[in-house]
């Protein structure tokens, strides 16, 4: 009955606090706040997350936060994000000016609180994070990325009041070892520490912090610290016993370093290196003792050899994740030698690796069952039987990336087609011996098939697109540069895939209106699209789309000669969710501008 409240008075704080905690949409948070005032009070009380970015005044914002979310846990400020201000906050200042363009106020986007001059800073200072450690004093995690005012003094008054922290992430602050040391004495059950791009930070700093956070650190992450060598990574191996997850990026560690930690690191089960320094006697070390590793990405290496992955292939057995990244001199055998030995793998990566080629991947296909996920990139050597044995051997094979890979074609595709019938993601770009015949396997076998990409892909036309739509419901599809493909191989996507989210068809010259007209009557879940470059597609067709996908929020339609002002008008007009729309300056007329001249971008300023 209207006006009778039936919930209020049968619900108590505590179950409609628990209610709010599960909800894990923000738009359903900020539906439930306008309903009364006692459930925005709640409402606030279970908020646990507040970002911020760049934003005038932060550290007015924060204590304003602090003061209406006492529960937050998790405080992330981003200064890299700029933000569309919202009305004026403030004192009132009657003036002619039109109220700034409008902006809600959550924890997902970031206010500015200006003062009475209307004015203030864009970075948050020292006492604005003193205001963080005063203001939330339960906070579990910290996230200052790129906040360049930040400096020692701030970073000591916040860890002498939050005490709790648990998870720390400074990446691109310019602070110092008194800062870190003094997080280090204060912080005591810190377990996360995100140190990238800190680069006046020397080894003085971060032993200290392995001295007071050392029983608790497991998660490190060191990228251009220029002073940091491995006098640091050894106090972290005689300090963090704990260590799980290390990420080094450096010029300036050599194996010494890394040997400590494997050494001592027993607990080790994440490792992500980039250093050009480090050597087959490292990487032996840590196959001989971090037998927990499950993840191992090498990128740019360039002074080891298969050595390191037969000491890996040995030792490593519970690996599951394996990344190589433009390491020259591993070959076949060095991924036999981890093929063989590490079974459990489900993730692979080859990327750059160009003495990796067809042996190698046969030995992957024969002893990785479990294997889930495979990305080969610019990997010229592999050819087209290649992947017969992962076809054979990988039936738990849910996602393929090939890029780049000349010597892969159809025969490949039509294997993973017949064995692989789990498959549910497939990419493929400017792999130009592929075409139709693989794609048509795919459509005839892969039937929970959802996300699929082939861009610039000059031998696949509309045939293979008909048996994909007759197959498979997409969720995704971008077939960008695949000038074959026209209104048939779309219109049978619009048919077949009524959950399309997302769409880019940008470059297909043979593409028009009366393919826009059909995933307008069958994609009416259409989000994302990107027509850009598409010279047959018309206002029409844009009128078509704008009718009846409504959910549409963003839209890419530079160089279309058949989209004039009137058709950019309607689309805007029509989908009130748009957030972004790139178009050519031009075609935006004055009104549509002062209607939307928020979510427009220009490719071009004229044309």
């Amino acid at each position: 009955m209207r006006g009778v409240d039936r919930m209020n008075g049968v619900l108590p704080d505590e179950l409609i606090l628990e209610i709010f905690r599960r909800l894990d949409s923000k738009a359903s948070r900020d539906a439930c706040s306008v309903v009364c005032k006692r459930w925005l009070s709640l409402e606030r009380l279970s908020r646990d997350t507040i970002r911020i970015g760049a934003s005038a005044s932060p550290d007015n914002l924060v204590e304003l936060l602090g003061r209406l979310f006492p529960n937050v846990l998790y405080v992330f400020v981003d200064e890299r994000i700029s933000v569309t201000l919202p009305v004026q906050c403030g004192k009132r200042r009657r003036t002619g000016r039109r109220a700034l363009s409008k902006g809600k106020w959550d924890e997902g986007s970031d206010q500015s609180l200006f003062g009475d001059d209307g004015t203030g800073t864009i970075s948050l200072s020292d006492s604005g994070l003193a205001a963080v450690g005063k203001s939330f004093v339960k906070l579990e995690k910290l996230s200052l990325i790129w906040c360049s005012s930040i400096t020692d003094i701030g970073l000591k008054s916040f860890a002498e009041k939050c005490r709790s922290l648990r998870s720390l992430d400074l990446q691109g602050c310019y602070i110092g070892d008194e800062g870190l040391a003094a997080v280090g004495e204060c912080c005591n059950f810190l377990e996360d520490l995100n140190l990238r791009f800190c680069e006046g930070l020397t080894d003085r700093g971060l032993i200290q912090l392995a001295l007071g956070c050392g029983k608790t650190l497991k998660v490190l992450g060191v990228a251009a610290c220029a002073k940091i060598t491995d006098v640091s990574l050894e106090a972290v191996g005689s300090h963090c016993r704990s260590l799980e997850s290390l990420s080094l990026d450096s010029e300036f560690i050599h194996d010494k370093g890394l040997l400590d930690v494997a050494k001592r690191c027993s607990a080790l089960k994440v490792l992500k290196l980039q250093c050009l320094n480090i050597t087959d006697e490292a990487l032996q070390a840590v196959g001989i003792y971090c037998s927990s590793l499950e993840v191992l990405a090498l990128y740019s290496f360039q002074k080891f050899t298969d050595r390191s992955l037969y000491a890996i292939g040995r030792g490593c057995k519970k690996l599951k994740n394996l990344t190589l990244s433009d390491c020259y001199f591993l070959s076949n055998k060095g991924l036999d030698s981890i093929a063989v030995g590490c079974s459990e793998l489900m993730h692979i990566e080859v990327n750059g690796c160009h003495s990796i080629g067809t042996d190698g991947l046969k030995s992957v296909g024969k002893f990785c069952a479990r294997l889930s996920e495979l990305a080969l990139l610019y990997c010229q050597r592999i050819e087209s039987d290649a992947l017969s044995e992962i076809g054979k051997g990988c039936k738990f094979l849910q996602a393929l990336h090939l890029v780049d890979c000349s010597g892969i074609g159809d025969d490949s595709i039509c294997s993973i087609a017949k064995g692989c019938k789990n498959l549910r993601k497939l990419h493929i770009r400017r792999c130009y011996e592929v075409g139709n015949k693989g794609l048509i396997a795919i459509g005839q076998n892969c039937k929970f098939l959802t996300d699929l990409t082939l861009r610039f892909c000059d031998r696949i036309g509309d045939e293979a697109l008909i048996s994909i739509g007759q197959g498979c419901s997409l969720h995704h599809l971008n077939v960008s540069g695949c000038h074959q493909i026209g209104d048939a191989g779309i219109i049978a996507i619009a048919r077949g895939s009524p959950q399309l989210s997302s769409l880019d068809v940008s470059v297909l010259q043979n593409l028009g209106d009366n393919a826009m007209m059909e995933l307008s009557e069958g994609c009416p879940l259409l989000k994302d699209v990107v027509i850009s470059h598409c010279r047959q597609i018309t206002d029409m067709g844009l009128s078509y789309l704008s009718s009846k996908c409504t959910l549409l929020e963003s839209c890419h339609m530079v160089y279309c000669s058949g989209v004039t002002e009137a058709g950019v008008a309607t689309l805007v007009a029509t989908c009130t969710r748009l957030k972004k729309v790139l178009v050519e300056k031009w075609k935006v007329s004055s009104r549509t501008k002062r209607r939307a001249g928020s979510i427009i971008s220009y490719l071009c300023v004229d044309l």
